[in-house]
């Protein structure tokens, strides 16, 4: 479980430095996950597994709802693939699903190096947030904030800083989003907690700037409640060496 690691900047580059000396450019969730961790940032509760039986007994511990989600360094876009099944209510559901998804991966990418599945707890549904992080050319390390979801998809409706950023630049860049007035309490609904949106967004500055491998992060979505934060998935891309 990923509440039983030891974290620290060294543990950091030792996820990193694995990644690259397996010529791997994207980090697996579970290690992007862990990464971020280090840093603070608060993620769905995961455990990676290798077996039907491992799944249960991870589900269990989690508690249900489960989702299920396809581990591999061949496959991106982890949906598409048939390798994520979600709401999984309990033991009967989870080893079915563990047999479907490797089913639907053996069959729609036949040559993908499976390391595994990742159970996770399904979060309880709220508003959605996206924090990224970019590696640019000219300015160096930045920052990203935008409403989740369809939001940034539709609307492109995002804020972006030069790292590092301070609290009240944070602040700033969420109220910069028009979706923003959906965190304040909109319609008699309770406000959600701006003020650990402003420690991600700084959280993922501290990371672009110390961690001078990563180009890109994408925490996405974020699930922001009146109290705390939940990431549901990580991606985190290295740069290539020149």
């Amino acid at each position: 479980m990923n509440n039983s690691l030891s974290y620290s900047t060294h543990n950091t580059q030792t996820i990193i430095q694995n990644a690259l000396a397996q010529n791997r450019y994207e980090l697996l969730e579970p290690e992007a996950k862990q990464l971020i961790e280090t840093y603070g940032i608060v993620t769905t509760k995961y455990s990676v597994t290798t077996s039907a039986s491992e799944a249960i007994r991870a589900a269990n511990s989690i508690k249900y709802p489960v989702v299920l989600k396809i581990i591999s360094p061949d496959i991106s876009h982890k949906t598409d693939a048939g390798g994520v099944l979600l709401n999984i209510k309990n033991e009967k559901e989870v080893e079915d699903a563990y047999g479907k998804i490797t089913q639907n991966i053996k069959k729609n990418f036949p040559n993908a190096r499976i390391q595994g599945i990742l159970v996770e707890e399904m979060a309880t549904p709220s508003a959605e947030i996206i924090v990224g992080g970019l590696r640019d050319l000219q300015f160096g390390p930045a920052v990203m904030f935008g409403m989740g979801g369809t939001f940034v998809e539709l609307f492109k409706d995002v804020s972006f800083r030069i790292a590092p950023v301070e609290e009240y630049e944070a602040l700033d860049m969420i109220h910069e989003v028009k979706g923003a007035k959906l965190l304040s309490g909109f319609r008699n609904t309770a406000p959600l907690d701006i003020k650990e949106i402003c420690q991600i967004i700084i959280k993922v500055s501290d990371i672009m700037v110390s961690q001078k491998e990563i180009k890109e992060i994408d925490l996405n979505p974020v699930l922001v409640y009146p109290k705390g934060t939940k990431t549901v998935d990580a991606r985190i891309i290295l740069s290539k060496k020149e």
